[in-house]
């Protein structure tokens, strides 16, 4: 099965944590990282990387740091993965044309397709709010 990538998870704990924070003014990436015990350097690109892509307001110098910009209610698992990963699909020769060797004679092009389609409409329903929701579950 498809799996979430570290760096999803991370971006996901880093969101999460600064949503918790949202009343204070900036979460730094240092501040980030040992909050959710995770490497700098890691929470520190992916945060980067959500900043260029809108998803975080960024200020620099001695008193700058990471904010949301955006409800995260508004925004899909999806689109995160998008931010982190780049376009993403189950398999090669769904995002690359002339990706696999055995293109011309597989006979399971068409439902992996199918397939990586239903889950992108699944992960674009799933909003980033909705999946860091509070509950108590375990």
């Amino acid at each position: 099965m498809t799996k979430l990538n570290r760096k999803i998870e991370y971006s996901l704990m880093a969101l999460k944590f600064i949503q918790r924070r949202q009343s204070q003014e900036k979460v730094t990436a240092k501040e980030v990282a040992e909050g959710v015990h995770a490497p700098f350097d890691v929470i520190a690109r992916v945060m980067q990387m959500m900043a260029q892509k809108g998803l975080l307001n960024s200020e620099h110098g001695a008193s700058g740091g990471y904010r949301l910009s955006q409800d995260l209610k508004e925004v899909s698992l999806y689109q995160l993965v998008e931010m982190i990963e780049g376009p993403t699909a189950l398999v090669k020769c769904i995002s690359e044309a002339g990706a696999c060797d055995i293109q011309k004679s597989c006979s399971i092009a068409s439902p992996i397709k199918s397939l990586n389609d239903k889950l992108n409409h699944f992960f674009r329903e799933v909003s980033l709010g909705e999946l860091l929701e509070e509950t108590n579950h375990v």
